[in-house]
């Protein structure tokens, strides 16, 4: 495959290429056939890079413009491979209210990325999301599934750093 866009190196295997070329030649000519088509590759790469949706044309015979515009209308699908350790910021009213753009700030500043980017080392991929469900502890970040409330921009540093030493 080729076209390696910047970020994250693709590093996709032999043997995933092939577990969905498969995929692909069961259902093509099926109508409607490209969602669950786009739906296992995302299944099999963990992310839909340019490397894929270049295939999953390729191999359907649809234009790429036709996998791009079905990959970013529907927030399932990503584009860019996440970090070994997802980093949510709930910027929802309760949150905002109580400081979580100054948090996500701190967080801006501590990782080098922005939010729906992954840090360079593949470590953490950060993501302001509407609601985590945890108003009463605003404002809170979840790392992976850990819970993190009633945050200050000072308590960011510790926190990560539990993460960076795993």
């Amino acid at each position: 495959m080729a076209d390696k866009p910047a970020g994250l190196p693709f590093d996709g295997t032999p043997h995933q290429e092939t577990e969905l070329k498969a995929f692909i030649a069961a259902q093509k000519g099926e109508r409607g056939a490209l969602m669950p088509v786009i739906q296992k590759a995302q299944e099999i790469y963990g992310y839909l890079p340019r490397e894929v949706q270049v295939l999953i044309a390729r191999e359907m015979g649809v234009p790429l413009t036709d996998v791009y515009g079905v990959a970013t209308f529907y927030a399932m699908f990503s584009l860019q491979k996440s970090g070994k350790h997802r980093v949510a910021i709930c910027m929802g009213t309760a949150c905002y209210v109580r400081g979580s753009q100054a948090v996500l700030d701190e967080l801006i500043k501590q990782l080098g990325v922005q939010s729906g980017e992954t840090t360079a080392d593949g470590l953490f991929t950060l993501d302001a999301t509407r609601c985590l469900g945890c108003c009463g502890l605003a404002p809170v970040i979840m790392v992976d599934d850990d819970v993190y409330g009633r945050l200050e921009t000072k308590d960011i540093a510790d926190i990560l750093k539990k993460y960076r030493k795993q």
